[in-house]
């Protein structure tokens, strides 16, 4: 799993016109852009929630966890792009579909079951990201 992390101080998406999630920290929250691969499981959606949460990348030296940020997650296979041969890039070791959903819908629940403020894109849309990234902060975590 890849987990693309950007610390935000304003996040939502959008599908077909409708605004489907948002969030308004304040001052500071994060996107986190989620893969899933073929190997991934329950235990590795849990596991990089947890750390996410508790990833110490807002002001002071303070967690989501520590300031109770909110979370806009959004599922991006595209993170498992293979671009080393030629220029299409290969989607292989991305999870189908079936796999990743429900992986991608336990990360956002154990941030939720861990106190998290969470709002979700649509799995499988074509989505509208609309994002202030503050810093700039990005960092990839990776199980």
């Amino acid at each position: 799993m890849r987990v693309l992390v950007q610390r935000v101080t304003s996040a939502q998406v959008t599908v077909d016109g409708e605004v489907v999630g948002r969030i308004e920290p304040n001052p500071q929250g994060l996107v986190a852009l989620v893969g899933v691969t073929h190997g991934d499981d329950d235990a590795t959606a849990r596991a990089l929630a947890d750390k996410l949460w508790r990833l110490r990348i807002l002001d002071g030296e303070r967690s989501a966890a520590d300031l109770g940020a909110p979370i806009l997650v959004v599922s991006q296979f595209t993170l498992y792009a293979d671009t080393a041969k030629g220029r299409r890039p290969s989607w292989s070791a991305a999870a189908p579909g079936p796999v990743a959903e429900p992986l991608v819908d336990a990360f956002a629940a154990t941030l939720r079951e861990l106190g998290a403020t969470v709002a979700t894109g649509r799995f499988g849309a074509h989505m509208h990201v609309e994002l202030t990234n503050d810093g700039p902060v990005t960092l990839l975590l990776e199980s």
